[in-house]
């Protein structure tokens, strides 16, 4: 049962063993390979933890409104304000502009070959994620009216068949939750795993609202279900009487890929509204689909700065932000290193809360204390380079999204596998994603900030010399690049619902605000849209 099943309802083959005995070692696999190791934000967010000494601003600058990150909550603001027609503010970019949905790009065989660096996908939005609907619509991926049921999407943009396969007992199959091959007494347990979810996603609470829905600010405030949020998702399927291998380890997978964490650390409340608040449809096709782009969620990023009037946008990061009876004075430096004050009446803070806290020191909110912080989940993205496909096992085809089921990494996406083309593409790109779950975050940290660059390609590689034939996939690898993310996302941890600290920031409505995908304690493209949008209507409603 694919992943996406959930959202809907309410050449020879080569031996495994074979494949490990050939496998040769890491010098020589990486001999003759272009490694690029990025580090985005490492160096200036460190800087601000070790409280390095602030230069001396050389400039002046004044604005009505400083929004402070360039990731989607800044964008999404900035889109807002520009669009009812205010344009009197400036966006700082910070250390790695569009955050969590940035991309890159390969030039090979006269080609580019875009994809992510992060978020690579968008779930068809319900209707509470109006605010998602009206960017799509914008950016000309929707069309027709945004509030419709069911609404027309981009073709090119819905992802394409084969979406989705798991490697599942020694070979693949069609779906991530590999029903068609476990056992049927654990089948038994999806369907009813499935009955549930159908259930909890049409269930309303007191208050008239869908018990999960998205962003969660609009979920119910029924007692009962926010209870939920008191345990882990494991304690929570142990209790309802999940055993099921096959479900726990497909639950655990889906847990570190949304939250970088697994089951028995994340709340049983986001567990399930993982799977209970998207609600989307299309009128062009299927429930639960996906949009996606060859470089991920970049490219509703770069919409969104496209629609920004010229001259809004800087490349610069906040270093030190200081609140007086005026508004807010930001202390700032360029890409250049050119260092200036920017005064401005309002200011929306959209940068990761660990960041904010050293940026704002003197701002007296539990929320920004960094030992009551969220925990951040630290990360690694690669993107392989290939010339040719690697030689598949079986008759299944590669699909947009490949999971090894109980595998260490979270798999992979195919960048060209959106491409409308009568031949594959002679070169293409997987994009490797790895949640560093299995080790405590500080720890884990620590080992990328002084990882190598073949430890580096080790780590995640790991999920493809599981099923290709590693010296097959040498000869074709042109390049990697791989991106360290210390601080990837929020960890959504049991109590993050009640988090006291959390609700100060999302109701700050003074001359400092905050947008950012942590405020809502997990990361993905409707929170952290849903809180810059929030911002800016607050200030255009001032």
């Amino acid at each position: 049962m694919r992943r996406r099943s959930f959202l809907r309802l309410g050449s020879a083959a080569l031996a495994l063993p074979a494949l490990a005995a050939c496998q040769p070692p890491t010098r020589l696999r990486t001999l003759g390979l272009d490694i690029r190791v990025l580090r985005p934000g490492m160096d200036f967010g460190h800087a601000l933890r070790d409280r390095a000494a602030l230069p001396e601003p050389t400039d002046v600058r004044h604005t009505e409104v400083a929004i402070l990150g360039g990731g989607i909550a800044g964008l999404t603001a900035a889109w807002r304000l520009a669009r009812e027609g205010w344009h009197d503010f400036l966006l700082l970019s910070g250390p790695e502009p569009d955050g969590n949905a940035a991309s890159t790009h390969f030039e090979a065989g006269g080609e580019i070959l875009r994809a992510p660096r992060g978020a690579h996908y968008l779930p068809l939005p319900s209707r509470e994620s109006m605010h998602v609907r009206e960017i799509l619509a914008d950016l000309g991926f929707l069309r027709g009216d945004p509030a419709a049921e069911r609404p027309e999407y981009d073709e090119a943009a819905l992802v394409h068949a084969p979406a989705e396969r798991v490697w599942f007992d020694g070979a693949w199959h069609e779906e991530l939750l590999p029903s068609s091959a476990a056992p049927a007494a654990e089948v038994v347990q999806h369907h009813r795993f499935e009955a549930t979810i159908a259930r909890l996603r049409a269930a309303r609470g007191a208050d008239g609202r869908r018990l999960f829905a998205m962003p969660m600010a609009l979920s119910s405030a029924d007692p009962a279900t926010r209870a939920l949020d008191r345990h882990t998702f494991a304690a929570w399927l142990a209790a309802e009487g999940y055993t099921a291998p096959s479900l726990l380890t497909y639950l655990d997978y889906v847990c570190r890929d949304d939250f970088g964490a697994g089951i028995d650390t994340v709340s049983a409340w986001i567990g399930l509204h993982y799977f209970a608040a998207r609600d989307g449809h299309a009128a062009n096709g299927e429930d639960g689909a996906v949009l996606t782009w060859p470089e991920g969620l970049g490219r509703l990023a770069a919409g969104l700065r496209g629609r920004l009037p010229a001259g809004r946008t800087l490349a610069a990061s906040a270093l030190r932000v200081r609140q007086h009876a005026k508004g807010v004075e930001v202390l700032c430096r360029d890409a250049q290193g050119h260092a200036f004050l920017l005064r401005a009446r309002r200011a929306i803070c959209a940068m990761p809360l660990h960041v904010a806290a050293r940026v704002l020191p003197d701002l007296d909110t539990p929320g920004l204390d960094p030992a009551l912080l969220p925990e951040q989940a630290p990360w690694l993205v690669g993107n392989l380079l290939l010339k040719g496909f690697p030689r598949e096992q079986g008759s299944v085809p590669l699909a947009w999204d490949n999971v090894v089921h109980g595998g260490r990494g979270l798999g992979w996406v195919v960048s060209t596998h959106q491409d409308l083309r009568a031949a594959r593409p002679v070169h293409t790109v997987f994009t490797l994603y790895r949640a560093l779950a299995d080790q405590p975050a500080v720890e884990a940290r620590r080992w990328l900030q002084a990882a190598d660059a073949s430890s580096l390609f080790e780590a995640v590689m790991t999920d493809l010399d599981r099923v290709y034939d590693p010296v097959e996939l040498w000869r074709r690898a042109v390049a990697l690049e791989i991106t360290v993310r210390g601080h990837g996302m929020a960890v959504p941890r049991p109590g993050f619902l009640s988090d006291p600290g959390l609700a100060r920031l999302r109701e700050a409505d003074g001359a400092i605000l905050f947008a950012h995908s942590d405020l809502s304690g997990y990361s993905v493209f409707e929170e952290a849209a849903w809180w810059g949008d929030l911002a800016a209507r607050r200030i255009l409603g001032a």
